[in-house]
């Protein structure tokens, strides 16, 4: 999250927001945002989601799939991801992440399952 400048703005029962800047750090070689990055903003902020629901003393979460569709390009300025549940079970949880520019255009949209197990 450091390496990428993620940072959370925004939770409430079902959702979580983080935005992350776009520059060269993050950009592609054709100088647009990087679908790996996009990728990463995704899985963090899902996961992260997922974190908020469970005990972190006795679970853990880990992702087990992400898809992504990428709709638009991105320069510069600031993406936001917002992730909001579709299914929250025992062991599986569901989330639909959508990646928004600064003026709110959909850049990407994803579905993040992530599995929720037992600390050994």
């Amino acid at each position: 999250m450091q390496t990428l400048n993620i940072e959370f703005i925004d939770v409430t029962e079902d959702s979580l927001t983080a935005k992350m800047p776009v520059n060269s750090s993050v950009h592609q070689p054709y100088g647009l945002l990087h679908g790996g990055a996009t990728a990463a903003l995704a899985e963090t902020v899902g996961s992260c989601a997922s974190a908020f629901f469970v005990d972190s003393e006795t679970k853990m979460i880990k992702g087990i799939e992400l898809s992504i569709n990428h709709i638009k390009s991105v320069k510069e300025g600031v993406v936001y991801g917002v992730a909001k549940q579709i299914h929250k079970g025992k062991t599986i949880h569901l989330w639909e992440v959508k990646i928004f520019d600064d003026e709110q255009h959909l850049i990407s949209i994803c579905k993040l399952t992530n599995i929720v197990l037992d600390k050994k």
